[in-house]
This record gives C-alpha cells, structure tokens and sequence, in this order.
C-alpha cells in the first residue's frame, strides 16, 4: 500500500513489508511500525510545498480568500493553459533533493490570469507526487493499485481527481482526514490490548471517496512531460547554474 499525507508538505509512505528496501537515490528506507518483535519497512519520500503552496496564493499573492476558493478558481480556468508553477520556494525535495532550485511561473500569455494560476499552483502539488511515486515504484518494482491520501488539501475534490488523473491509478479519500494521527492512535491501541490486532484497525478504517482516472493517456504524458521540463528549468536557481 501507498499513502500521501497531503499536509504543509506532502510526505509518501510506500509500505514495503518485513523486508527493507535499501534506496538507491532520491528516497528513504524508514520504519513503518514494529509489533510483537516483528518490524515493518516503508520507502518515504518528502515533499517541501504542499498545502503551503495554496497558502501561497492566499496570504502572499492575495488571489484566493480561502483555501477553499482554489478549488473553484481551478475549475473556472477549464485547463492550465499552459501554465505551470515549479513551487521551489525553499528548493526541491524528493526526488530532486536540489536545495539551489527556485520557484519559477512559466507558460505565461496574454490570456494566462488568476484561474490560470491557481490552477497551475494545484496542479503542481499532484505532479510533485507522481515524481516521488514514479521512483517508488522504480525502486521497490511493484506499482500501486491505489494511492491512499489523508491531510487537510485533500478536501479538494480538485486536487485529487487531477492527482487521480496525472497518475494513472485510484486516489482513495477516506472520511477520516487526519489517517496519520489516527495510525498513531491505532498502534497505541494495539499496545495497550484495547485492539487485538492489525486486521481489526483494517476494519475501523472508513471509506471516503474514489476518484478514478478520467484523463486520456496521451494527454497525462503531454502534461507530465512539460512539468518536468519545467522543473529542469528551476533546478540549480541559486547557485548560479540555472539553465
């Protein structure tokens, strides 16, 4: 299983069972939890700008009044119009790990405005996740059937239909926001015998909603395919070497 804390920042967690796997660039190797003298492993990959992004656009910019109005604005702009919005305002974490890139708006024209923008900042949020989930699954050799989500961003249906479309697979929203507090809880409670064991969490988990891929593949690729060439053009801003 995969899950991405939509939070500040984003931060994936890809459980990968009693035996670790060892990165070779751009992720961690983590505990997940240790039970009963057994120890799980989990590849984790951290994200710097996530919700901080749509703060951004709220307390910096002045285009948004609440975070909440992004997701409107995302959808009055129909597309991105080109635009797109590297958010590396303190550089870039995984898979980058590039401290010296910069935040850049590129794609810019006459008709780019505020819908345009707001868009491209939400956008940038799923496409930050796919780079961190493309190397997960490079790394451990197995793809998700879902991506599991929790954080306060992800009440924008928005965000995760577009984070559901730029992947490819599943985005499962549970009705329970705050997953990572609640995992916590739950170990807490298995510890102190109040759960007898993972199977009984499992069933505790609330279902929320699905949203399932609707974007045409060829588009996905277009898309993806210049945000990274965006992120090439924000990478070693700050040193001097910027391209």
């Amino acid at each position: 299983q995969m899950k991405n804390t939509y939070g500040t920042g984003c931060f994936l967690l890809e459980n990968t069972g009693t035996t670790p796997v060892i990165p070779e660039s751009g992720l961690l190797g983590t505990v997940a939890w240790s039970l009963n003298g057994q120890r799980h492993y989990a590849l984790e990959g951290s994200i710097f700008m996530g919700g901080a992004v749509i703060q951004w656009l709220r307390d910096e910019l002045g285009l948004i009044a609440s975070a909440a109005d992004s997701e409107e604005l995302a959808r009055q702009a129909g597309d991105n119009g080109g635009v797109y919005l590297v958010p590396a305002f303190t550089g870039l974490g995984a898979p980058w790990w590039d401290m010296d890139a910069r935040g850049i708006l590129v794609g810019l024209t006459r008709g780019s405005g505020k819908p345009q923008i707001v868009r491209a900042a939400l956008e940038a949020i799923a496409y930050q996740s796919r780079d961190v989930i493309d190397l997960m699954v490079r790394e451990s050799g197995r793809k998700p059937e879902a991506l599991r989500v929790d954080g306060g961003a992800v009440a924008n249906s928005f965000l995760m239909q577009f984070q559901a479309d730029i992947l490819g697979i599943p985005v499962l929203r549970t009705r329970l926001a705050e997953t990572t507090a609640w995992g916590a809880a739950g170990l807490a409670g298995l510890g102190a015998g109040i759960y007898g064991s993972l199977e009984q969490l499992q069933e505790l988990t609330m279902d929320g909603t699905r949203f399932v891929p609707e974007m045409d593949p060829d588009m996905r690729k277009r898309l993806y395919g210049t945000w990274l060439k965006a992120v090439t053009r924000a990478g070693h801003w700050a040193d001097g070497s910027g391209k």
